[in-house]
């Protein structure tokens, strides 16, 4: 019989539990089967100090079984952090799919006389947030292969992928915000301006040439584009926690609804994989893609449910997976959890905010099991002791 802690269990109701168990109240200390003993050590958890002044949201999910292993506060309406990219990665992965490709196109409308382009430039924006400047100059390479080497006419920049609003809803005006734009050359939205000096630095004759704002025109002639796969961009937003990645990964999944992406059909999309994990949605508050809103609710058993939805889907689990911190490996969680079984075996998104600090993702047990799970500690004064306590949780569930 598989039985589950409550973290609201009494010590004498505890003590009564060993006993049924077989072992006395002078054998608490000595080690139940899995996963009673896993379940003792978190319900011991639930009495640790920084919870007398605090709120935690835990939840455990056993992955090979398919069923709940532990349970405290699942359900609380908490604000995630950046484990809201979870989220964000999931729905992408499962709208989109793993061999999407974020797009940046060059086209040109007018005539190639000889080598002048008497025409206009367009640059096509498709919120690429890993564009730079070596990708320019990729666009003025490809100028030559077309045959143009000067140019008469106009640099024109169409932003139309997404809407004008350059936040996100319950973002603070004092944090270091990305930027929200379609068009960004090393996170900057300086685009035009920015081709228009690469293309004279690459020897391009620019004749009265000057910047604006358009739509590609129907008729518009397709010079060049550069490519991203998701892969890369996950890579980047979940092991390093970047925010414009996971916006930019946010608003392509508003994009597949509408050419003009909104923050509200992203919603739209997460809430209807929130249905598909099996999760109520309306419960839930859903603000931006990449947890720094606080206007974001989400509870443990969300975010669990999610990752349990991920690992029943190969096609989203086998580009998920890889993208995660690793446990005194690499991102995030490079410096955590060293030196303990926890290490190179947890795989887990984390998250902070002020006053926040949370952890998910995945991990295997002792006995082999793969798990799945969520922590959310808020009302945290100090960052360092919230972090302490997940990974003591992470050990535990490693050991």
């Amino acid at each position: 019989m598989l039985l589950v802690l409550s973290a609201t269990l009494s010590w004498a109701q505890t003590d009564t539990l060993v006993t049924e168990f077989g072992f006395g109240r002078e054998a608490e200390e000595q080690a139940l089967p899995w996963p009673l003993d896993m379940q003792w050590r978190l319900d011991s958890m639930m009495r640790h100090p920084l919870l007398d002044c605090t709120q935690v949201g835990l939840m455990v999910w056993d992955l090979t079984d398919n069923r709940s292993l532990f349970a405290c506060n699942h359900r609380q309406l908490l604000r995630p952090a950046s484990t809201m990219k979870v989220l964000t990665a999931v729905t992408a992965l499962d709208v989109l799919g793993g061999d999407y490709q974020f797009t940046t196109s060059l086209y040109y409308k007018g005539e190639i006389l000889g080598r002048t382009l008497m025409g206009d430039l367009y640059c096509v924006g498709g919120m690429d947030p890993a564009f730079s400047r070596d990708d320019l100059k990729a666009f003025a390479e490809s100028l030559y292969q077309v045959g143009i080497d000067t140019i008469c006419g106009k640099v024109v920049a169409d932003l139309s992928m997404k809407d004008t609003l350059k936040w996100g809803e319950g973002w603070c005006w004092d944090d270091k915000n990305p930027t929200l734009s379609p068009l960004l050359v090393d996170r900057k939205a300086n685009f035009t301006a920015q081709l228009v000096s690469v293309m004279a630095e690459k020897g391009i004759v620019l004749r009265s040439v000057s910047t604006d704002e358009g739509v590609l025109p129907k008729d518009a002639v397709l010079i060049s584009q550069r490519k991203r796969s998701i892969d890369q961009i996950l890579e980047r937003m979940m092991k390093d926690s970047d925010n414009l990645y996971a916006e930019a990964t946010y608003y392509q999944i508003a994009a597949r609804e509408d050419r003009q992406a909104k923050a509200l059909y992203a919603q739209r999309q997460q809430k209807a994989l929130m249905e598909r994990a099996g999760l109520p949605s309306g419960r839930y508050r859903l603000a931006d893609g990449s947890g720094l809103s606080l206007y974001n609710y989400l509870s443990a058993e969300a975010e669990t449910k999610v990752l349990r939805y991920a690992f029943q889907r190969p096609a989203i689990y086998n580009h998920l997976l890889p993208a995660l911190p690793v446990a005194g490996v690499d991102g995030t969680l490079k410096k955590r959890m060293k030196g303990t079984p926890a290490e190179g075996n947890i795989r887990a998104k984390t998250g902070t905010l002020t006053g926040i600090i949370s952890l998910a993702g995945y991990c295997t047990a002792s006995n082999g099991h793969l798990l799945c799970f969520a922590i959310i500690n808020q009302g945290v004064m100090s960052a360092s002791e919230a972090r302490g306590f997940q990974d003591s949780i992470c050990t535990i569930l490693c050991e």
